[in-house]
């Protein structure tokens, strides 16, 4: 698998003709395997592993519809009221985590208005926590863990 700056993670493939299919613990189905659904398959991995992130509140290929257009969210994480609290986006790991890709999450946003945006192609993570009142974005240190944001929200939301 392609280098990845998270720690290493349990996962099933399976190989059907040339093609391999890795477990979407999420959907509960093999997936094909790119090099994007690696990074989203361990990036889900380490939230949930690492960071206390509730599997209940994750959901992947999240469809939302803007007028006659149906856009697809890579991961939504839900807060304990089950309202969107992030979007994650994942791109594969040769793709720069730009203003291009930032912009792709922050279109998504504007119909969700949730608190975070988490980029991540595997090697690079972006979290950035959204303030509304200030119209801006800002960045934090490191990928927090659900406690935090639960915690926050429940003070703040």
């Amino acid at each position: 698998m392609t280098k990845s700056s998270l720690p290493p993670f349990h996962y099933s493939l399976r190989k059907t003709g040339e093609k391999y299919y890795i477990l979407d613990i999420l959907r509960r189905r093999y997936v094909k395997l790119t090099p994007e659904e690696w990074v989203r398959q361990h990036f889900v991995n380490y939230l949930i592993t690492n960071k206390g992130y509730p599997r209940a509140y994750l959901a992947n290929e999240v469809e939302i519809q803007v007028g006659e257009k149906k856009l697809r969210c890579d991961t939504i994480l839900y807060d304990k009221s089950l309202q969107p609290l992030a979007i994650i986006e994942y791109k594969a790991p040769h793709v720069k985590l730009d203003e291009k890709v930032f912009q792709q999450v922050t279109s998504y946003n504007s119909l969700l208005h949730v608190r975070y945006l988490f980029l991540s192609n595997g090697e690079h993570h972006i979290v950035c926590e959204a303030d509304y009142e200030r119209h801006e974005y800002t960045l934090l240190p490191d990928i927090p863990d659900y406690a935090s944001l639960s915690q926050e929200t429940f003070c703040h939301g």
